[in-house]
């Protein structure tokens, strides 16, 4: 059913919101079916998918956020960790949507320079602009996808989102398959543009997607705080894949944090990374117990003067123990494997002080050629070489 039976109009001003609802909710209320967007732009607000109502874009079909907040209610959203009471939806909202797809050769388009421009001004006359909150102004992800079991998203372009790309919340059994995420490359720093969300998801799938955002491309997340593992809000991200993606641009591949607690069972390989990036980063929170395991990265082509291949270290912005003890956390069972090219530098493993048990890290199958040849190591138990060259040169410990 295209959006255009109920009078949503291609000419880039029009404010579609209602148009396209009733779409939807009629699409809902016969038992569900396919929204199409056609060819053109369409400007909208916040919009919510109904149970067996899928969503396709066209080739050549822009659904673009309108940069007028007003058509964005506040409302309870999750969001970095926890829910928050009033904070802006995303584009595209859908909640127990099973089976929901999304899909096409259209674009999901945020429209974010204006609203990047503000947060930067905001941020610069803050107090303290090192702490100044993601959540100081209102902000649209482009796709929030939440409590939603047999997703499937593909094909379609996220492209200037004003915040997170796309983020899953609870779910299970996704594919991400030949997604792009993309931020102009005239604009420095896009806050908070993230790729692919995985926040207390099981078995999610990102395949063949192209990631150009200046934040993390794949984030493992979850909660924070020192009562992080009794947030009954927050399950384990567990048997994420990622394969066969390229990564030209963010500031890393795969990272786990800001907000996690356990995340264990994570594949990435197959992929190419072109960017002057972090292979993969494990943030350890100084205020989350945090369990960080089974994580293998494997089969990888850096190509790249600048990046780093592994960072595993402190990460304390907006950190509040509230007066609790320092809480202890874990990392072990990290592999890579098959890493080859060229790139920065070798990158660092090392705790919060007294606090972080790092053990069983493999480096194996690796052959580099680093500006910065140096692996950082400190408070590590069981780290192993195994035919690891850089520079030419074997590397054993």
């Amino acid at each position: 059913m295209s959006i255009l039976d109920f009078g949503a109009r291609a000419d880039g001003s029009t404010i579609n919101t209602k148009a396209i609802q009733s779409a939807i909710d009629n699409l809902a209320e016969e038992g569900g079916g396919t929204v199409v967007v056609p060819p053109g732009i369409f400007i909208s607000g916040a919009l919510f998918l109904k149970p067996n109502v899928h969503l396709h874009l066209d080739e050549g079909a822009v659904l673009r956020c309108t940069t007028d907040m007003a058509h964005f209610p506040p409302r309870r959203t999750r969001i970095e960790g926890h829910f928050e009471e009033m904070f802006t939806p995303a584009l595209i909202n859908a909640s127990e949507c099973h089976g929901l797809k999304i899909s096409g050769k259209g674009t999901l388009d945020g429209a974010g320079r204006p609203i990047w421009d503000l947060f930067w001004k905001l941020h610069d006359a803050a107090p303290d602009p090192a702490n100044f909150p993601n959540l100081g102004l209102p902000r649209a992800r482009l796709a929030l996808i939440e409590n939603s079991r047999n997703v499937t998203v593909e094909g379609v372009t996220f492209k200037d989102s004003q915040f997170w790309n796309l983020h899953l919340y609870k779910c299970q059994d996704v594919l991400v398959r030949g997604v792009r995420f993309e931020v102009p490359d005239d604009y420095k720093q896009a806050p908070s543009t993230d790729g692919v969300d995985v926040d207390s998801c099981q078995r999610v799938t990102v395949d063949g997607c192209y990631f150009s955002v200046t934040d993390d491309c794949v984030a493992a997340k979850g909660s924070k705080g020192p009562r992080a593992m009794e947030d009954k809000d927050s399950p384990p991200v567990e048997h994420l894949r990622i394969v066969n993606c390229h990564f030209r641009r963010g500031h890393h591949a795969l990272a786990c944090g800001s907000e996690a607690t356990i995340v264990r069972d994570v594949v990435m390989e197959n992929c190419k990374v072109t960017g002057d990036i972090v292979l993969i980063r494990l943030k350890l929170r100084p205020d989350t117990p945090q369990r960080y395991e089974d994580i293998r990265i494997q089969d990888i082509e850096l190509d790249n003067p600048g990046g780093t291949v592994i960072s595993v270290e402190p990460w304390s912005q907006y950190k509040n123990l509230g007066g609790a003890e320092p809480p202890k956390s874990i990392v072990r069972n990290l592999t890579l494997s098959g890493v080859k090219g060229r790139f920065g530098a070798f990158g660092v493993i090392k705790p919060n002080p007294g606090q972080t048990m790092i053990s069983d890290i493999l480096l194996q199958d690796i052959d580099l050629n680093l500006a910065q040849d140096l692996l950082e190591v400190s408070d590590t138990s069981k780290l192993r070489f195994e035919k690891v060259v850089v520079n030419g040169k074997p590397v054993t410990g």
